[in-house]
């Protein structure tokens, strides 16, 4: 089963919950991937990101509150997301989600 979709995300981050519209955009080979992470916040695109069988890989950057780079990692188990976003001094945050159907 493909990891593209839309999945319906929450990433527990020091300013509480945050819910967000993850998509994952397949390149045409399957090693790689476009999309954005759009939330409360704003909107992020994927940047460099990579997939490894039902493991995705991914950088965005974020200017809300802060500049910072992010950096994702999640498996995808079914319709199931689960992983984390490491924001650099803040440490790694948990992430997951629910593909849409």
């Amino acid at each position: 089963m493909s990891v593209g979709g839309t999945y319906d995300c929450v990433t527990k981050t020091p300013m509480g919950e945050q819910k967000s519209t993850f998509t994952v955009v397949p390149s045409e080979d399957g090693t790689t991937f476009t999309g954005s992470n759009a939330g409360t916040l704003g909107s992020m695109e994927v940047k460099d990101g990579k997939i490894d069988g039902n493991t995705l890989t991914w950088k965005m950057d974020m200017t809300v509150p802060m500049p910072m780079t992010l950096e994702g990692t999640a498996t995808v188990d079914g319709d199931q997301l689960t992983g984390s976003v490491n924001a650099g001094a803040f440490g790694a945050m948990p992430m997951t989600g629910q593909r849409q159907a």
